[in-house]
């Protein structure tokens, strides 16, 4: 009898709890409680932690944008680019490491090196003890600029593209001591088009600018093909470089290009900067493409914009003053976060045309603005 009423008993125990249960499931309260939301929104932009991994704070003028970076809850990645007869490498080490020590919660910065010496039997060595110099000082990772290739010749007066046999030293010393190199080698393949074939608009205002630059006008000059295949034989070279392909690793017009060299280089990730309209303007018309790249390769994107006071769209908007320059910044990010996040028709300055945003879950939206930046750069781990 004793043994009947407390199975009986355990049996009334089972069934209340699985009543319990169901109930829980099926609660609107408890579901919303307990439950994250797939998706961010443009209300979530200003609490989301974020991280802008491509930046030009050259200046103290340019500490405009630091201001508008912690209104809009970023930090970003501050690079020092060498290039002829512009601001001395020792000056921008200097004013970024002043930086960090003004703002250290909000910023790292990446050093370059001098090509000036290029030809000169000592430049390796002296290239190698600058970027050890420049470690000690802070630096997070090393940049290089597309003047290799563009405008650096050897000897015999050749151009010299970035597989050539006198880098091989220092990417092996950066390789061993896993120091990432970003990498601006070659160019948007808009750039040998003319101006009416150009995608972007933002790619037609350079050219205009820069039309020493503008490879269209110079068939002399090696193709865009050449300047891809430099890159990738230099990665083949040196399979465990860590390597941020710049502005999309200039395969911006192609997410199926960029995904062959993703599969290919498995240390290679990518950096936005200066390149969101290229997905915009693919978005146009394969908007699914565009969606499953991110989720395909989530691990290996990281944004970043190209801010600085010298961009195109600043210049030509005529924006000096630091109000107008916050609120280009602010309406820069906002717009990318709105791609991202959301799947309303959207238009933006540099696309002809209407397109959809990408709608990207959370986790994914967390990786491209900061986990994946965070795994490159240790330092901005909190």
């Amino acid at each position: 009898m004793k043994k009947l009423i407390v199975y009986e008993f355990t049996g009334l125990l089972v069934l209340l709890l699985v009543i319990q249960s169901c109930t829980n499931v099926n609660s609107p309260k408890s579901e919303s409680r307990n439950s994250i939301p797939e998706y961010y929104t443009e209300e979530d932009f200003q609490s989301v932690h974020k991280i802008d991994a491509h930046m030009h704070i050259q200046n103290y003028a340019d500490t405009v944008f630091i201001n508008q970076a912690k209104e809009d809850n970023f930090r970003f990645l501050n690079l020092n680019v060498f290039k002829s007869g512009g601001k001395p490498i020792e000056e921008q080490q200097k004013f970024s490491a002043e930086m960090v020590q003004a703002f250290p919660d909000r910023n790292a910065w990446v050093t370059t090196f001098s090509l000036d010496n290029f030809n000169n039997k000592g430049w390796q060595e002296e290239v190698i003890n600058y970027i050890k110099q420049s470690v000690e000082n802070g630096a997070v990772g090393v940049k290089v600029w597309k003047n290799i290739g563009f405008f650096l010749k050897d000897e015999k007066g050749q151009l010299v593209m970035i597989d050539h046999p006198r880098f091989d030293p220092i990417l092996d010393y950066l390789a061993k001591n896993q120091i990432p190199l970003i990498g601006h080698l070659g160019e948007h393949r808009n750039s040998w088009l003319p101006l009416e074939k150009m995608t972007v608009n933002g790619n037609r205002d350079y050219a205009r600018a820069h039309p020493e630059e503008h490879m269209y006008l110079h068939p002399e000059r090696p193709s865009y093909e050449d300047y891809i295949n430099a890159r990738d034989r230099m990665l083949e070279k040196h399979p465990d470089l860590v390597f941020i392909g710049a502005h999309l690793g200039s395969l911006e017009w192609s997410v199926d290009e960029l995904a062959k060299r993703l599969d290919k280089f498995p240390n290679m990730s990518v950096d936005m900067a200066e390149r969101v309209s290229h997905l915009q303007y693919q978005a146009l018309t394969e908007w699914q493409k565009v969606h499953d790249f991110f989720i395909k390769y989530q691990d290996r994107l990281v944004y970043g914009t190209d801010l600085r006071s010298s961009a195109m769209d600043i210049v030509n908007k005529g924006i000096k003053d630091p109000a107008g320059i916050k609120k280009h910044a602010h309406e820069v990010w906002m717009r990318h976060w709105q791609f991202f996040t959301n799947d309303q028709m959207m238009r933006v300055p540099k696309v002809e045309g209407e397109f959809r945003g990408l709608k990207l879950p959370r986790g994914v939206v967390d990786k491209i603005y900061r986990t994946n930046a965070e795994k490159l750069f240790p330092v901005f781990v909190k």
